[in-house]
């Protein structure tokens, strides 16, 4: 290569000089000292070698960095940097600045010299803080910035970027000085101005010196959070919104009742709790499926939200329940207007799935102050009143009277019946598969309760659960519940079934005392390995501020049983805490899975939640191939769903282990 005019007073310099091309990688002139620092013999082969091949992302962001601050900036840098010519460390004290090449592009005059009696540690903190992610900036008292790390740089504006043009807030940077004033330390979580647009940062600051003038400086480390931000302001929006249908859930309509009715007392007027059920709503999921399912309950909900007026408040209860809450000082004709349209637009003909579909609905009306003056006492009686007329035919409306008495009788004899079965222990495990996505066989199960009435025949679990939770039987139905499925994992155990099973405890079980140690003796009656079981809690046990659940959860923990957070993103937890607790696994709510089109973003951002907290994620509900495929495509190891099986009786269960050669439950 010859030496173009323009090299060769630098050719005469001792100290290494090179021009560093930084579109290519590729050193592109060098005087004779830098040769040596290269361990090159002759610059033809310096300028031949690819150095970009071993170049890691952190400093070809760095030197992409350096590139537009020389063009935009006119910028010099001095850096201590350590570079590897054929594998060896060699540290130097460089001098950066821009270089236009002979094409117009601009590439990186380098001058050097090598570093004289430097540590090891010394040496180590520039690498660590040239590659960390984390933003480390020292600024002036004032201020300015004294030295930005490689992350810092590449975030901010500009490269003399004051501290207080950092933030979008001027009063967030006042409160930071105030601290350092104060403490001497600081932390603050704030959303500022970086190269990308306005980002969460959680930023620590503290006091110190400046190592060359030894004035007075401040030491900033900033993290971005931006994720962990909107996956809190999407677990917000859930606490208050059903998923699927983007309707205030039974948590906004408890809130917003409380603020109704303390305006309706001091007014003097009137509200209803109107109950909605779509009729036979099941035989469209069982004939159409319940991809169909959902995509008619959000043309519902859409068609409900247009038959009231915009003060009324619509919501989802849950299955094909909704609820409206009405406000009115003649509420009976205000509830039979909004009837009315209800029975005109819901059940127009809908397109789906190639076929019309129609579907009527049932209303039930609790008045107040006439049927009640709490909230559960109206949806208790506009549940009735909703019953009672769907025993007159469905596709009606009825409003709550003394009479729905009979009703109320009929739940008192469920009632009787349930403690009579309580105290015979006729209720039955069944065992629905966890399966491993990767090999599709069977790793593990859920233990579900079910109830054979000796008249009735089965009872569906969403008729007799609630029941039980209200009259407080839950407690000992979840004693035998978990006993049994002990007994039938140490069966499976010795009988060479490696399986997790998981048991399903509800708040009111969570909370009574002696819990823990209950299953500590089950477990020992029976032999089984605690490892073997999994407790599985729901979102609302982690809401307020008591700390029992958080001490019973480490006292299971310390048991050795496993813990899944169930029906994952139905309900709300404060994802800043949600670490506190030693959750394993999240199973991801049969809504996400099932909506997919429509909840595709919120489903994924449950599993991108998963990977960031490290938590095994477990997909429920999955009743179709394209599901099981999405599931895949995400990574989720583990899924269960009628698609695989229904829940099954122990010896059923069993046999279908032993059809399909159960792995281990390692294998996934």
């Amino acid at each position: 290569m010859s030496l173009t005019p323009d090299y060769r007073a630098l050719e005469l310099i001792g100290a290494p000089v090179w021009i560093f091309d930084i579109d290519h990688r590729r050193v592109c002139w060098a005087n004779g000292a830098a040769l040596r620092v290269w361990g090159a013999a002759t610059l033809d082969e310096l300028c031949a070698r690819d150095m970009g091949a071993d170049m890691s992302e952190s400093v070809a962001r760095r030197l992409a960095q350096y590139q537009a601050d020389f063009v935009g900036h006119g910028a010099v840098f001095h850096e201590q940097w350590t570079v590897y010519p054929g594998g060896k460390p060699v540290s130097l004290d460089v001098t950066f600045t821009g270089h236009r090449l002979a094409d117009g592009r601009i590439a990186m005059l380098c001058e050097a010299r090598q570093t004289v009696q430097a540590t090891p540690e010394a040496l180590r903190s520039v690498e660590a803080l040239l590659h960390t992610a984390v933003m480390i900036t020292l600024y002036d008292m004032h201020g300015l910035p004294l030295y930005r790390n490689p992350a810092a740089r590449e975030m901010v504006c500009a490269p003399g970027e004051r501290l207080s043009e950092r933030f979008t807030d001027a009063a967030a940077h006042g409160q930071l000085m105030q601290q350092l004033a104060e403490r001497e330390v600081a932390t603050l979580t704030q959303p500022v101005h970086t190269g990308a647009g306005v980002r969460w940062h959680e930023l620590s600051a503290r006091k110190c010196r400046d190592a060359v003038s030894g004035d007075a400086a401040i030491l900033l480390s900033e993290v971005d959070v931006t994720q962990l931000k909107e996956s809190e302001a999407q677990a917000s929006y859930l606490a208050v919104h059903d998923a699927l249908t983007g309707l205030p859930n039974r948590n906004q309509v408890k809130l917003h009742f409380a603020q109704a009715m303390r305006e309706l007392r001091t007014s003097g007027g009137q509200a209803a709790l109107v109950l909605i059920d779509l009729d036979h709503f099941k035989n469209v999921n069982d004939s159409l499926g319940h991809a169909v399912g959902d995509e008619l309950l959000v043309e519902v909900a859409q068609r409900l939200r247009t038959s009231v007026r915009r003060v009324d408040l619509v919501a989802r209860f849950g299955g094909d329940e909704f609820l409206l809450l009405v406000a009115s000082h003649d509420i009976e004709a205000e509830v039979s207007r909004i009837d009315a349209r209800i029975r005109a637009t819901v059940s127009a003909p809908i397109a789906m799935a190639g076929t019309m579909v129609r579907v009527t609905a049932t209303l039930g009306a609790a008045l107040f102050p006439r049927d009640g003056s709490d909230f559960e006492t109206l949806l208790r009686r506009a549940d009735l009143a909703m019953y009672s007329a769907k025993e007159e035919g469905r596709n009606t409306l009825a409003y709550y009277d003394d009479a729905m008495g009979r009703a109320l009788r009929a739940r008192t004899e469920l009632e009787h019946d349930l403690r009579t079965a309580v105290e015979q222990q006729a209720f039955e495990v069944h065992y629905q598969p966890r399966v491993c996505v990767a090999s599709n066989r069977i790793v593990g199960a859920e233990a579900l309760v079910r109830w054979r009435h000796p008249v009735r025949g089965m009872i569906p679990p969403d008729q007799f659960i609630p029941l039980c939770e209200s009259t407080g039987l839950i407690r000992d139905l979840g004693r035998q519940v978990f006993a049994t499925a002990a007994r039938q994992v140490a069966r499976w155990s010795q009988a060479g079934f490696d399986l997790a099973v998981s048991v399903n405890v509800s708040p009111r079980e969570f909370s009574q005392d002696g819990l823990v140690e209950g299953m500590r003796a089950a477990m020992a009656e029976c032999g089984c390995d605690p490892a073997r079981l999994q407790v599985e809690i729901t979102e609302s046990m982690l809401l307020g501020q008591d700390e029992r659940p958080l001490r019973t959860l480490h006292a299971m923990a310390a048991l050795g049983l496993g813990i899944a957070l169930d029906d994952f993103g139905t309900g709300y937890s404060n994802l800043a805490y949600l670490h506190r607790y030693p959750i394993q696994t999240l199973k991801i709510d049969r809504s996400f899975i099932h909506g997919l089109v429509d909840n595709r973003p919120l489903a994924e951002l449950i599993v991108q939640l998963c990977g960031l907290m490290k938590l095994s994620a477990v997909a429920e509900g999955v009743e179709t191939a394209e599901q099981l495929r999405w599931v895949s495509e995400r990574g989720i190891a583990e899924y269960q769903g009628f698609l695989y099986s229904r829940p099954l009786p122990a010896a059923e269960f069993e046999a279908l282990l032993r059809e399909r050669a159960c792995a281990p439950a390692i294998a996934c």
